[in-house]
């Protein structure tokens, strides 16, 4: 699954989406984004997942950086979802970027 972000909208972009129609019965899944800012990428990315009958607890997220405001949507959404993060960074700017955070990790990672 591929999902990005606009930078001026801030609204996620489903661009891939090979899942299963439907995960088997006990599956694990295990979401990797590198940073959860404003969360809006991450919950279309499980909205896919939940489409297909699994359970929040079933889900893992992993991240390396995140923020409070993504961490507060997934909770009020996704009750029993667990996310790791590497750190928890304080602020996102009004661009939706995590301060002080990584840069654009889809630019460093992709050279875009």
């Amino acid at each position: 699954m591929g999902v990005s972000r606009n930078e001026e909208t801030l609204q996620p972009s489903v661009y891939l989406n090979k899942l299963p129609y439907k995960f088997p019965e006990g599956s694990r899944v295990i979401v990797v984004d590198p940073m959860l800012a404003t969360g809006g990428t991450i919950v279309a990315a499980i909205d896919l997942i939940k489409e297909r009958e699994v359970d929040n607890s079933q889900i893992k997220v992993i991240c390396a950086v995140a923020a409070p405001p993504a961490l507060t949507k997934l909770s009020e959404k996704f009750p029993r979802l667990h996310v790791y993060a590497g750190i928890l960074d304080p602020t996102v700017n009004d661009k939706g970027f995590i301060i002080p955070g990584l840069g654009d990790s889809g630019d460093r990672s992709f050279g875009t």
